[in-house]
C-alpha cells in the first residue's frame, strides 16, 4: 500500500517537472539566429554599437546575431516591433532614450516601455556633440545662440526623429538659453549628418560616432558637447555647461531590452551575455574609438535608470509643449 502510494507520488512530482520544464529550463542560445533590432538607420550611433556588440555576442554564443535595422518615428517602430515580437529570445532591441523614456510623454505610441519591454542591461551611453556646417559662419555657441536671438525661427536644428535624445536635447538648450529654433526630424543620424553637410539646416545635437569623421575633417565645426565633463575625444571643445548654461546635461543612450513575455531565465541569461561583451576589453577599446561608453547594468539598476530618465524628460515635454506632430 504504502509503495503504490509512494510511486503515485513520485509519478505525480515527475509530471510536475515536466509541465515546469518549458518555463524554467529553456533553451539557449535559441536554435535560430537572434535578430538585434536597431530603431534607427544604418550609420548611426545606434547602428554602430549595435554591429560591434552583436558580433561578440553571436561568436560568444555560437549563434549568429544579425542586426535589423528598422527606422521611423524616432525608433518607436522598432519598439513595438520587439515588444509584440518573439518571446523566445530570438529577438532583442538595442533601444534608445527617445522611444523608452520621452516619445510615451509625447504621443500615443503601440506600447508601454515598462510593462511591454523588459530589461536586459544598460548599453553605453555618450554626451552629444552640437556641430555646424564649416561654412555657416558659426564658430561658437555664443554665435549659434546670437544667430537664433537675432531672426527668432531662422535657425533649425535636426534630429533622429521627434521624440530623440538629440530632439530633446535641442529643447532643454532652448529652453536654458532662452531661444526659438525650429526642429527638422529625420529617420537616423546617417540622413541626417548627409544634410547637414550640404548646409540644408543649422545645427545638430550629434552622436560622437557620426559627428567624429567630419570633425576630423574639417566639414563640421563643433561648439560645444552636451555631458558635464568634456569627452577625451574632444578635449579642447567647452562643454554646453561650462559656456554659460551651468548644470547642463543631457547623455544619450541605448540599453537593451526584449518582448515583456519573455521568461525571466532567458532574460537573465541575456543579461549575463551582454554584460560579459561590454566588459570585454577588446569591445570596449572598439567602442570607445566611436566615442561611445559601455554600460552594463543589472536588470533592476536599467529599470531604476530609465524611470529616472522618463521623469526628468517627461517635465521638459509637458514645460515645452513638445508633441509628436
Amino acid at each position: 500500500m504504502h509503495k503504490r502510494l509512494w510511486l503515485r507520488a513520485l509519478g505525480c512530482g515527475l509530471a510536475a517537472a515536466c509541465l515546469a520544464a518549458p518555463t524554467h529550463a529553456q533553451d539557449f542560445p535559441p536554435k535560430k539566429a537572434v535578430t538585434m533590432v536597431v530603431g534607427f538607420a544604418p550609420g548611426g550611433a545606434a547602428d554602430a554599437a549595435a554591429r560591434l556588440i552583436a558580433k561578440k555576442l553571436g561568436d560568444n554564443i555560437g549563434q549568429a546575431v544579425v542586426v535589423d535595422n528598422r527606422a521611423g518615428a524616432g525608433g518607436n517602430i522598432a519598439h513595438q516591433l520587439v515588444a509584440n515580437g518573439p518571446t523566445d529570445g530570438s529577438m532583442i532591441l538595442l533601444g534608445s532614450i527617445g522611444p523608452l523614456t520621452i516619445a510615451p510623454h509625447m504621443m500615443k505610441v503601440g506600447y508601454d516601455p515598462f510593462k511591454d519591454l523588459a530589461p536586459l542591461s544598460g548599453g553605453v551611453h555618450f554626451p552629444n556633440v552640437l556641430v555646424v556646417n564649416a561654412g555657416a559662419g558659426i564658430k561658437t555657441l555664443a554665435d549659434f545662440v546670437a544667430a537664433a536671438r537675432k531672426q527668432p525661427g531662422a535657425v533649425t536644428f535636426a534630429s533622429t526623429g521627434a521624440g530623440s535624445a538629440s530632439h530633446l536635447t535641442g529643447e532643454l538648450f532652448g529652453q536654458q538659453a532662452k531661444v526659438e529654433m525650429v526642429h527638422v526630424p529625420y529617420k537616423g543620424g546617417a540622413p541626417a549628418m548627409q544634410d547637414l553637410l550640404a548646409n540644408r539646416f543649422t545645427g545638430y545635437f550629434a552622436a560622437p560616432p557620426t559627428a567624429l569623421p567630419h570633425i576630423e575633417s574639417g566639414k563640421l565645426i563643433p561648439l560645444a558637447t552636451t555631458g558635464l565633463a568634456r569627452p577625451a575625444y574632444l578635449p579642447n571643445i567647452p562643454t554646453v555647461a561650462e559656456s554659460g548654461y551651468p548644470g547642463f546635461e543631457a547623455l544619450n543612450w541605448y540599453a537593451f531590452v526584449a518582448s515583456a513575455k519573455t521568461p525571466a531565465p532567458i532574460l537573465d541569461r541575456w543579461n549575463q551575455e551582454i554584460v560579459k561583451v561590454l566588459n570585454d576589453p577588446s569591445v570596449r577599446e572598439q567602442l570607445s574609438k566611436h566615442g561611445l561608453t559601455p554600460h552594463p547594468t543589472t536588470r533592476a539598476e536599467l529599470t531604476d535608470f530609465m524611470q529616472k530618465e522618463s521623469v526628468k524628460w517627461g517635465a521638459i515635454v509637458r514645460d515645452r509643449k513638445i508633441t509628436g506632430e
